[in-house]
């Protein structure tokens, strides 16, 4: 079952295909992804690794965890969903014409 890595503290110029390379040394990578600015386009300073086993996760949480890349220690852990998802806006009703 893949299993979901957060990796945080990340440098400004870590792309998708770096990731993939500093983890694939622990297991089967099966997606990286850097969390981007919606509105600038730049890396948010963190990104997503899904991992192809629980055993691949704990191994590259093991070994990433506080590493050094870039000059900056990275955060490895378990990716964990957010107790309270932001509120999905609702459109205006739309008002009969007098």
């Amino acid at each position: 079952m893949p299993t979901k890595l957060y990796v945080g503290n990340i440098p400004w110029s870590q792309t998708d295909q770096d990731l993939e390379l500093l983890f694939q040394k622990h297991g089967t990578v099966v997606s990286a992804e850097v969390v981007l600015d919606r509105h600038t386009g730049r890396s948010r300073g963190f990104a997503f690794v899904v991992m192809g086993s629980e055993e691949e996760c704990l191994r590259a949480i093991q070994a990433r965890d506080q590493e050094e890349v870039g000059g900056r220690p990275i955060v490895v852990g378990r990716a964990h969903r957010t107790r309270n998802p932001k509120p999905q806006r609702r459109q205006p009703k739309a008002t009969a014409a007098s």
